[in-house]
């Protein structure tokens, strides 16, 4: 899709600029390419810098309520230092790397309703304007799938999935959210678990799967969540049976007696601590079957960040109910 923003902080008559993505399957770790096209005003002008926003809309949990916000969680120059000449055209393509951790928006073509996009930003004569937002579609690497379409041939069912701001305790998480995937149980372990949350932090090196799960009370306990993490590599996929594998998880932690807060249960004899934290509140192969896609077929979808130098730091913002409707509508034309 190609948004067009005619950029009011140099007056009437400014440049526009078009971000065009290529039409090819971005994935966690994978490269994002596309081309920036501008388009001179009735002036010269010097373009300074020109950056590409990679943004995410995110929910934050307060004292009271629960909010959504939008994220930056990465930014990458792709041009700057020229002169654009009255009325004239110039095509930068460009090339970006997408954070190992950035989450997957589809599974099989259906959307798991997380909303992504790139936005342009144009430095022109001492002013910046903040183009519109170019969804962004994320597939998920071949290790994610396969332990999603397990979990879909399993009996697992997709419930919803959603971005908490927030870190995971224990854990290398890069980003300043993580993505939560909620799923029901089978019927066979219904009586165990009301449901489970399926996180990814992926690396160059291999993926955690921090999975959290909501246990039934018993006729002499209460419920309780239960949160172990399991490493994968992203080699050999095709060589695993995920079915057991990921069912084995599941066992483990039905076994498990719970988590104290703050510890991971362990796993391969190996124990890992952690906790998920929102704000101050606590919560086979690469196959392409039917299951999975049936699991999240049907599902609609649906906090400011800078990075600068390699740092994120975040912040809350209150208005933030059409972050992405509202900037689509006051842009150009799709």
């Amino acid at each position: 899709m190609v948004f067009k923003k005619l950029l009011g902080a140099v007056g009437v008559g400014g440049p526009s600029v078009d971000t065009v993505l290529d039409n090819v399957a971005a994935v966690p770790g994978g490269p994002l390419s596309g081309q920036v096209r501008l388009r001179g005003g009735r002036t010269d002008l010097e373009i300074e810098q020109i950056t590409l926003d990679l943004v995410a809309r995110v929910e934050a949990e307060g004292h009271d309520e629960e909010t959504e916000g939008t994220v930056v969680f990465d930014r990458v120059t792709v041009a700057g230092g020229f002169r654009l000449a009255e009325e004239s055209e110039q095509t930068i393509p460009f090339t970006l790397t997408l954070p190992w951790e950035t989450p997957v928006t589809e599974l099989y073509g259906q959307p798991l309703g997380v909303v992504l996009g790139v936005r342009t930003e144009l430095a022109v004569s001492g002013a910046r304007d903040k183009g519109d937002l170019d969804q962004l579609s994320v597939s998920p690497l071949p290790v994610q799938e396969a332990v999603l379409e397990a979990l879909g041939q399993l009996g697992w069912g997709f419930k919803s999935a959603d971005l908490e701001l927030g870190r995971i305790n224990g854990t290398d998480q890069r980003l300043p959210f993580y993505q939560e995937l909620e799923l029901t149980p089978p019927a066979h372990y219904a009586h165990a678990l009301n449901e489970i949350e399926v996180t990814f932090l992926a690396t160059a090196g291999g993926m955690d799967v921090v999975i959290e799960a909501d246990k039934r009370g018993g006729l002499f306990s209460g419920g309780h969540d239960t949160v172990n993490r399991f490493t994968v590599s992203h080699h050999n996929v095709q060589h695993v049976d995920w079915n057991t594998e990921v069912d084995r998880w599941i066992k483990q932690l039905v076994d498990s007696r719970g988590a104290h807060p703050g510890h991971y249960g362990e796993h391969h004899g190996e124990g890992h601590y952690g906790e998920r934290h929102h704000g101050e509140h606590h919560s086979g192969g690469h196959r392409s079957g039917p299951s999975t896609g049936a699991m999240v077929a049907g599902v609609a979808a649906g906090v400011a960040v800078g990075v600068v130098g390699g740092m994120v730091a975040a912040e809350v913002i209150d208005e933030i109910g059409d972050a992405f409707e509202g900037e689509e509508d006051e842009g150009g034309d799709e």
